[in-house]
Parts: structure tokens; sequence; C-alpha cells
């Protein structure tokens, strides 16, 4: 069984930053094929927010564009880099992997974007 864990969520002020860390662990594990991140606001669909493919082709909603990166940090991690964030960026941020023919989620990170 594989586990994702998420970290870094919070609370921060609009125009912050934030730095969300995924990390798969568990049973042998050598890496994911694509990795992701979405997000879930409160009355709203999970949505797409960022994509990283093994190869390194990297993909983002058209609202995080030039604001979002995502990155690897290793084969069993990766990185979302949020930076001016706004307050429509508040939602639950859940990492996913994907290996095939296996897809895993994690549990999901609150980031609250307030004054």
């Amino acid at each position: 069984q594989v586990q994702l864990v998420e970290s870094g969520g919070g609370l921060v002020q609009p125009g912050g930053s934030l730095r969300l860390s995924c990390a798969a662990s568990g049973r042998v594990f050598n890496g994911y094929d694509q990795a992701g991140w979405y997000r879930q606001a409160p009355g709203k669909q999970r949505e797409m927010v960022a994509r990283l493919s093994r190869a390194g082709g990297t993909w983002y909603a058209d609202s995080v564009k030039g604001r979002f990166t995502i990155s690897r940090d290793n084969a069993k991690q990766v990185v979302l880099q949020m930076n001016s964030l706004r307050p429509e960026d508040t939602a639950v941020y859940y990492c996913n992997m994907y290996k095939f023919p296996d897809d895993y989620w994690g549990q999901g990170t609150q980031v609250t974007v307030s004054s």
C-alpha cells in the first residue's frame, strides 16, 4: 500500500506564499508516472491545479499560471510553490500520484488565504 502525505498548508494573507509538499511512502514505489495537485473549495468540484510528468512536462490551470510552480524533489516527492496567493485560492489541496495502473491520493491539506 502506498500512502501520500501532504504538508505545508495553512493560513496566509493575500499576496503571500506557501509551499506544499507531498511524499509517497509504503511498499516499493519506484516513482510516479505523473503527479499533480488538485483543490476543492466549499461547494465546488475538485479541480486540477498543476500536473507534472516523469519526463518533466508541466500543466497548470489558467487561474494559477504565473503564480504556482510544480516541481519534483525526487521520484517520490512533488512540491507546489504558491506565490501571490489570492482569497479565491482558498481550498483543500490534494496531492495525486499516478503509477500505472494505480492512482493514489493524499488526505488533503487546507490552504486559507485571508486578511
